[in-house]
């Protein structure tokens, strides 16, 4: 009787098992990688901390990266999950689709690249034609522009050959070759703006959620002795009004030129713990999270406000 009820047990060990394999995770269960460009820490960070702390029993293992790697890593089974910058590029989709994976691509937010100096630089103002013609190699000193108060180089520093960052901002002022332009990279956004701290010809590039945060004690810290400049898409602006900052309503109002959307992109093919998370940013309380750090959710988190007399 004892080796009959033995069997009986195992049996149905096996079967709960899917003979064998481990159960699938799901919204509220299990555990998962994610991958995300560092630009992204912050923003990534406090989302799925914020969604552990409802379910206990759920694990992000968050791996950050430069954007291509961490895209790479969700193409080839590494991670369930990436945040990123754009979507997939088609011959990224091809490597879905050979092995017949829907996918799914959702956009969480708009984000900026915030331009931030050394405290000391009082050139906080610039415009995207300024912009270009330092990208294109033609002005290479502070002194030549319009506000500029310093004779030094201007030395451009971003947080990796690879990052999401120095892509878009190459991408936006159609720089194909970068040899005629003082251009440096550390290994992290933090590291820019350390280095900026320390340096006051440099203009450093990050992702404003790394500073926007005004509740958070590292988001302030890291802000100490920095300006963020301001950026005007208009060639000869003639007030301060004209000038944008990366930070939320003009984010969200299309007025900083140097914006950027927020993707989640997703290899699941279930309804696992993925597709909870998404759901919990895209289209629950993440939207609040979203705009504490300063972004601009796609879709604001509804408030429900009673008027009495």
């Amino acid at each position: 009787m004892v080796k009959r009820l033995l069997g009986i047990a195992l049996l149905a060990g096996l079967m709960g098992c899917g003979n064998g394999k481990p159960p699938l995770d799901n919204p509220s269960r299990g555990s998962i990688v994610i991958a995300a460009d560092e630009s992204f820490q912050p923003l990534v960070t406090q989302l799925t901390s914020a969604y552990a702390g409802i379910y206990p029993n759920v694990h992000f293992d968050v791996v950050f990266k430069p954007e291509q790697e961490a895209i790479n890593m969700m193409l080839h089974d590494s991670a369930r999950l990436v945040f990123t910058t754009r979507p997939l590029r088609p011959n990224e989709r091809a490597v879905l689709d050979k092995n017949k994976i829907k996918g799914a691509t959702e956009k969480i937010a708009t984000d900026g690249v915030a331009l931030i100096v050394n405290k000391a630089n009082t050139d906080s103002l610039i415009t995207m034609t300024e912009l270009q013609r330092v990208f294109d190699g033609q002005t290479k000193t502070w002194n030549q522009l319009k506000n500029g108060n310093q004779s030094s180089p201007i030395t451009l520093v971003f947080d990796n050959n690879n990052s999401s960052n120095l892509e878009f901002v190459l991408n936006t002022f159609k720089i194909k070759n970068v040899n005629n332009i003082r251009i440096f990279t550390t290994r992290s956004n933090r590291e820019v703006i350390n280095f900026v701290r320390k340096n006051p010809s440099a203009l450093g590039f990050i992702g404003v959620n790394w500073i926007s945060d005004s509740d958070e004690p590292l988001s302030v810290e890291l802000a100490k002795d920095l300006r963020v400049m301001g950026v005007s898409d208009k060639t000869n602006p003639t007030k301060r009004g004209d000038y944008f900052q990366p930070f939320q309503e003009d984010l969200g109002m299309l007025r900083y030129p140097l914006r950027r959307p927020v993707y989640i992109l997703s290899r699941e093919t279930h309804p696992g713990l993925g597709g909870g998370l998404i759901n919990y940013i895209a289209r629950d309380a993440g939207s609040l999270i979203i705009s504490k750090l300063g972004l601009w959710p796609r879709i604001p988190y509804d408030r429900i406000i009673n008027l009495t007399k």
